[in-house]
């Protein structure tokens, strides 16, 4: 008897190696995965404005980034002693106006460069729902914490959504011509919405993407959400706010994600490197400078023979976290 909805998942035609650039941006679901794909050291670029989660605001995001767009003092809001941006995440802010815009420029430079030679843009949708600056009318990207009194709140319907991102999809296929676009919706229930509210908003993702699809820049559709809504259907895969994925369960989805796009080579690959590079957060059960001294020779070693087998490969943080490890313990 089987006691799970399993669902095959078409293996995209398009795959990823260690020669493929690929961006993530959308909610934090998004950076989960473009997470594990950093673990492998793969060219790789998360949410260069920090987490976004509903499509306005994500493509308001991805067009700052095509236009390379300077922002300047006045699109910068005081609040208290830090100067935010409404088009950014927190750890953009700054009680010093230079370095928050010094911050926000870098980043949007680095994702125009690195979005021009991208092959595949990862989009998470998070949820329908945007907030309006009362002062001035815009959807904000981040609240930062400002009392809701300060924002208007509505629901983004599928036409909007449709004719906004069919426009930006034109727009990233005249940038990139070889940029591939895949869809996903974030299986995190938006629970500041209610139970039904959280229904309707992705709802609406839904509908949204499946019209978009028929562009020829979206490539694909990738089921996270259904994933954790269908197939691990069991609160044991939820963390303890019982809202956001377990580990187990991104590893799960992490696994189907790689089955659809990952070569077997690149997987291979992938295996070795993310053990090296999470070793540094080994943890000795005991202090003893031996078993130290020990682990890091033995790493040390793994690395010499994986920069030899991978020389694209950049483990330099490993190598010096070890080398340390090392003459700490002699």
């Amino acid at each position: 008897m089987e006691f799970r909805t399993t669902f095959p998942i078409i293996k995209s035609e398009f795959s990823i190696d260690y020669e493929t650039p690929v961006m993530f941006i959308g909610s934090c679901f998004s950076a989960e995965i473009g997470k594990k794909m950093e673990e492998g050291r793969m060219q790789v670029l998360i949410n260069p404005a920090g987490t976004v989660y509903n499509p306005a605001s994500i493509g308001s995001t991805l067009e700052a980034i095509i236009e390379n767009r300077k922002f300047t003092i006045t699109d910068l809001n005081k609040y208290g002693n830090l100067f935010i941006s409404f088009s950014h995440y927190t750890n953009f802010s700054d009680e010093d106006k230079d370095i928050a815009l010094d911050k926000i420029n870098s980043s949007t430079k680095n994702a125009h460069l690195f979005l021009k030679n991208a092959k595949m843009l990862f989009i998470t949708f998070g949820t329908s729902r945007v907030y309006r600056l009362k002062e001035t009318g815009r959807i904000v990207s981040n609240c930062h914490k400002l009392p809701d009194s300060n924002f208007t709140v509505e629901l983004h319907d599928v036409e909007e959504i449709v004719r906004l991102w069919g426009s930006l999809l034109e727009k990233l296929n005249n940038f990139n011509k070889d940029l591939k676009v895949i869809f996903t919706v974030s299986p995190v229930r938006h629970w500041k919405d209610g139970a039904h509210g959280n229904q309707v908003s992705k709802s609406v993702l839904f509908l949204g993407i499946e019209h978009l699809l028929g562009n020829q820049t979206a490539c694909g559709y990738f089921p996270a959400y259904e994933l954790m809504m269908d197939d691990l259907r069991d609160y044991r895969f939820y963390a303890k706010d019982m809202i956001h994925p377990s580990a187990e369960a991104l590893d799960y989805i992490w696994e189907a994600f790689t089955e659809t796009y990952f070569t077997p080579e690149t997987k291979r690959i992938w295996r070795e490197i993310k053990d090296i590079t999470l070793a540094i957060n080994h943890r000795f059960v005991t202090d003893s400078r031996k078993g130290k001294k020990d682990f890091a020779l033995v790493m040390l070693r793994r690395i010499t023979d994986a920069e030899k087998k991978f020389s694209y490969i950049c483990l330099d943080k490993e190598k010096s976290y070890f080398i340390n490890m090392l003459e700490d313990n002699q």
